[in-house]
């Protein structure tokens, strides 16, 4: 009988050891296939090979065309707000996006003189009780652009209307 228990037992630790040790190697393996972030020489060599594609040709021209330089001048004027998370003065000027827009849930607004995209995750419910011409204060911490706008695009994150917070943005799911 001691037998029989010490030969289960020893194969059972031979056993659990096998598959311990393929898992380990199983990790190793995946750690080795991860990409490597590019280099700036390899970066720079990327980017002006899509510059010579048709769409970075026209993406070219759009910042050098008067709408470009526009969107970019009005990203400009509020990257300080954005890189500092501070609150900015906005104004609904509409409640849509533009025609054709696919950034969904957003309204129109202007800060400091300039119309700006504000774009929303989801279909916040509180958002929907905005009225044009309502002041609101925002934060944000990203002002992105694209050649289909007119008007840079500010990821809303905080919104703040008559001092009552009206929406906050969920913490991303995952993260700490």
């Amino acid at each position: 009988m001691k037998k029989v228990t010490y030969a289960l037992i020893l194969s059972l630790v031979v056993v659990s050891g096998l598959v311990f040790a393929n898992r380990e190697i199983k990790n190793e393996a995946s750690k080795k296939s991860s990409p490597k972030p590019l280099t700036d020489a390899e970066r720079r060599a990327a980017i002006s090979q899509w510059e010579a594609t048709p769409a970075g040709i026209k993406y070219k021209q759009w910042e050098a065309s008067p709408e470009g330089k526009k969107v970019y001048a009005g990203a400009a004027k509020i990257s300080k707000y954005i890189r500092d998370y501070t609150n900015m003065e906005a104004v609904v000027t509409s409640l849509s996006l533009p025609p054709g827009s696919l950034l969904g849930f957003g309204v129109m607004a202007r800060i400091d003189g300039d119309e700006y995209i504000l774009r929303f995750d989801g279909e916040p419910q509180q958002l929907k009780s905005l009225k044009v011409n309502d002041k609101i204060i925002i934060k944000s911490r990203v002002v992105s652009y694209a050649p289909k706008y007119a008007y840079p695009i500010v990821s809303g994150e905080y919104v703040e209307r008559d001092n009552k917070i009206i929406y906050k943005h969920p913490p991303r799911k995952g993260r700490c």
